[in-house]
């Protein structure tokens, strides 16, 4: 995950903020297009440090994973006491460290797996399945089977995302291993799996299959491997209207970035540790050949800034005029902005002001593609229309 000491992030649009804020349920933004003003709607408050959020298909429930390794459900509205799944006693959480994220397999309703990425007592990342048993609001802990176990030389940069993608298959995002400046090389390594997007089929193979389409399935690198040259990327995200991946890489001293390429490109290299943003990281010139430049990055201690959390695109249905817009923030600043993407560029920036919600950590969507915000201080909202006068 991210740099920070004390929290991580989230996978819905949803937001959570930290006790010391002093956020309504509701929160009006002011406008800034001739569109549409915004706004966030509180959805659950008094959780453990929410970190993702999401929702099986067709589910209208939402999951919130707890970094120190519960699940949670928030049902017709109401956050209910009893976890979907409690692995505390397995997690090893603090810091960058914790129960990372869930994914539902697509046909969750019909085999019900669900496939957690945490960090354990010695630190290592685990990549596990879970079934839920017959009460539909409870997994079963006694079906836990290891997926994939990657060891983490240091206590920071994990990564953490686990997301399916809309080809099926599994894919998680693993940060370079933590420290700084990727000591051990790992951006650039293509035996190693630290520092990469990997790609799993775990519908077949035993625990999984290396996807025929992965770029090293027949040699040059570990099977696993979809793309290389990340730092650390806390949140990633699929538009399955347009075929882009986007994913936020978090940044060193220099340079936060967003990524974003057509989801059918194999071994792309972001760049990472050879780049750092636009620029050559470690001299000012560098070997380029090859390296995928960000699709747009900012200065990281710049206007109090300090480490970028990824959101999704919009594709609900309550607001269509923000339709096709990807939404971003930063730890430190946690102001929320967005951009559409369109012929390799960015474009239709936006700042949206919707109050002090406190420490952004991530964004998630639910079943009905509506977004989510979530911070540190145990709050979870969603991004709303709010009536006010549309800007000029």
């Amino acid at each position: 995950m991210l740099r920070m000491s004390s929290v991580l992030l989230s996978v819905g649009f949803i937001v959570c903020a930290s006790p010391k804020d002093d956020t309504s349920s509701t929160a009006q933004a002011a406008p800034t297009s001739n569109k549409v003003t915004l706004g966030v709607e509180e959805v659950a408050s008094g959780l453990d440090q929410p970190v993702y959020v999401t929702a099986p298909a067709a589910d209208p429930r939402l999951f919130i994973v707890e970094q120190p390794g519960r699940i949670r459900i928030v049902e017709n509205g109401k956050l209910l006491d009893k976890p979907f799944l409690d692995i505390v006693s397995k997690v090893g959480s603090g810091g960058e460290r914790g129960l990372l994220s869930v994914a539902f397999h697509p046909q969750y309703g019909t085999n019900g797996f669900l496939f957690v990425n945490y960090t354990d007592k010695k630190g290592d990342t685990q990549i596990e399945r879970y079934t839920v048993s017959v009460d539909k609001s409870a997994a079963d802990p006694r079906t836990a089977k290891l997926i994939l176990a990657i060891d983490q030389p240091y206590s920071n940069h994990n990564g953490g995302l686990n997301l399916f993608g809309p080809d099926g298959m599994l894919y998680i995002g693993m940060g370079d291993g933590g420290s700084q400046g990727d000591p051990h090389g790992n951006g650039q390594n293509r035996n190693a799996l630290l520092g990469k997007l990997l790609r799993l089929n775990v519908d077949r193979g035993e625990p999984y299959l290396i996807p025929s389409a992965n770029p090293y399935e027949k040699g040059g690198g570990r099977g696993e491997i979809w793309a290389i040259g990340l730092r650390n990327p806390w949140r990633f995200s699929f538009d399955r209207f347009t075929g882009l991946l986007y994913i936020a890489d978090v940044g060193g001293d220099r340079f936060e970035e967003v990524d974003v390429v057509p989801m059918s490109v194999a071994g792309v290299n972001y760049g990472w540790s050879t780049m750092e943003g636009p620029r050559c990281n470690r001299s000012s010139g560098c070997d380029q050949t090859g390296l995928q430049k960000p699709a747009l990055s900012y200065a990281t201690h710049q206007n109090s800034t300090c480490a970028i959390i990824g959101g999704s695109v919009y594709h609900g249905r309550k607001i269509p005029e923000i339709t096709g817009q990807y939404f971003y923030s930063d730890y430190c600043n946690s102001w929320l902005k967005s951009f559409a993407f369109a012929n390799g560029n960015v474009t239709d920036e936006h700042e949206w002001p919707v109050g002090r919600l406190g420490s952004i950590s991530s964004f998630g969507e639910d079943s009905q593609g509506e977004l989510y915000i979530c911070t540190s201080s145990g709050r979870v909202y969603r991004i709303v229309k709010t009536p006010g006068n549309p800007a000029r």
